[in-house]
This record gives C-alpha cells, sequence and structure tokens, in this order.
C-alpha cells in the first residue's frame, strides 16, 4: 500500500525558512519521479517542484531560487526546503507521486504552511 506523509508544517515569519519532508513507503521509491503542490485558499492546486529519479529538478515560476527539492532515496523521503518565505507562500503543500515510470498517482494528505508575522 502506497503511504505518503508529510510533515514540518506551521507558521513561519515573512523571510524565515522551513523545510517540508514526504516520508514514502509501499513501493519502490528511488524510481520514481516526485513532486510538490501547493494549493492556497480559494486557489486551484499548482506545481511547486519536481524531483527526478537522477536528482535534476524543476520549479513553478513564483519559488525559483527560494524553494529546493531534494531526494534521499536511502530514507524514501523527499523534501523542500522553502526560503525567503512569503505570505503568499501560505498554502497546504502536498507530496505527489508521479506516474512515472509507471502506475497510479497518489497523494499525500497535506502539511499547512502559514507565513505570517
Amino acid at each position: 500500500q502506497v503511504q505518503l506523509g508529510e510533515s514540518g508544517g506551521g507558521l513561519v515569519q515573512p523571510g524565515g525558512s522551513v523545510t517540508l519532508s514526504c516520508a514514502a513507503a509501499g513501493f519502490t521509491f528511488s524510481i520514481y519521479v516526485m513532486s510538490w503542490y501547493r494549493q492556497a485558499p480559494g486557489k486551484e492546486r499548482e506545481l511547486v517542484a519536481t524531483v527526478f529519479t537522477a536528482g535534476t529538478t524543476n520549479y513553478g515560476d513564483s519559488v525559483k531560487g527560494r524553494f529546493s527539492i531534494s531526494r534521499d532515496n536511502a530514507k524514501n523521503t523527499v523534501y523542500l526546503q522553502m526560503n525567503s518565505m512569503k505570505p503568499e507562500d501560505t498554502a497546504v503543500y502536498y507530496c505527489y507521486r508521479t506516474p512515472r515510470p509507471y502506475g497510479m498517482t497518489y497523494w499525500g494528505k497535506g502539511t499547512p504552511v502559514t507565513v505570517s508575522s
């Protein structure tokens, strides 16, 4: 059974940093492309960042230069380091297993992040 468990969310001050973790289980983590998405109140879910199996990364335009996605295949975990945070980064952040190389997609339950002073 595929499981994705996010952690690390909470209240962050503007300009601050936080790291989210997503612990994966139930599948061969190292062969899957993994992503982080977020959904702000009243908005559609948007792609934040993607990490490919070799470690290469892609980012949404709104987070480029501030966020960093990484993975530790030995720990079956994907991370999202968020720096220089802004109030508009406030959202629920979701871990996502893409269908690459094959199979279904899966979502974690999400972890909320609030950027406020």
